[in-house]
């Protein structure tokens, strides 16, 4: 029973870490670690960005997880994190440590989404400057991004399809960027456009794939790059039927 339990703990940790953008091969070692510091140090986990398979030796069968929404909260991660280090210096029992997994799974640790879209709002503006574009252009990035972002989060309410979503965000910035150009409000629409789809690029999954691939996770890494490549084709294919009207 209690191999049982230590199971789930492992498994509640790996959930949280893969929900929240972690790398696979993270996630699979903060596994192992809990197991081993619980005293099971003959653990196995195999990890993809879909799912996840954890076994202890003489145990019973693999336990399986299926994962199916993934988003990007580093917070979550650094407190998993922490908790895996609290269970190695044996601050944490078995039954504090599956608590406090639950409480963070439900728990909302994310910033307000009023801030989300002005950090989006900022971050395009700042992307302007950053690509040599004239600072008049800085506002109408500011807005063309946030409500591109805001795009992105409602459509993805709608369907849960990540291209269309993403595809929308794109070619709603394109349109405003455009709209905004010829109202006279922007001169530079290439820069506006660019700075404004920032937010959107994908950039933490590429990182992670890299990393995966770095670290010998060969199906992670090609899977997350090819997700990376659905979004950036999407966002691309928003802004081309823009241009083309």
């Amino acid at each position: 029973m209690e191999d049982i339990h230590v199971a789930d703990v492992c498994l509640l940790a790996g959930k949280i870490m893969l929900q929240s953008g972690a790398e696979t091969y993270r996630v699979e070692d903060t596994m192992v670690r809990i197991a081993a510091a619980f005293g099971m140090p003959h653990s196995h986990s195999y990890v993809t960005p879909t799912g996840i398979i954890f076994a202890i030796d003489g145990a019973g069968p693999a336990r399986l997880i299926r994962i199916v929404e993934r988003s990007t909260d580093l917070q979550k991660v650094t407190i998993v994190n922490s908790i895996s280090r609290q269970i190695s210096c044996g601050e944490l029992s078995l039954s504090q440590a599956y608590m406090l997994l639950k409480q963070l799974e439900q728990k909302n640790v994310s910033y307000p989404f009023v801030w989300q879209i002005a950090a989006a709002a900022i971050a395009s503006g700042c992307f302007v400057v950053m690509f040599a574009g004239a600072f008049s252009d800085v506002l109408p990035a500011c807005v063309a991004g946030g409500i591109g972002f805001s795009g992105l989060y409602y459509m993805h309410r709608l369907v849960k399809i990540k291209f269309f979503s993403e595809f929308f965000a794109s070619f709603l910035s394109g349109i405003i960027a455009i709209v905004l150009v010829e109202v006279g409000l922007g001169n530079n629409v290439d820069k506006i456009i660019i700075g404004s789809v920032m937010p959107l690029v994908p950039g933490m999954l590429i990182t992670n794939a890299v990393r995966d691939l770095m670290a010998g996770h060969l199906v992670a890494g090609l899977s997350k790059g090819a997700e990376a490549f659905l979004t950036a084709f999407a966002i691309g294919t928003g802004i081309a039927v823009v241009l083309a009207m």
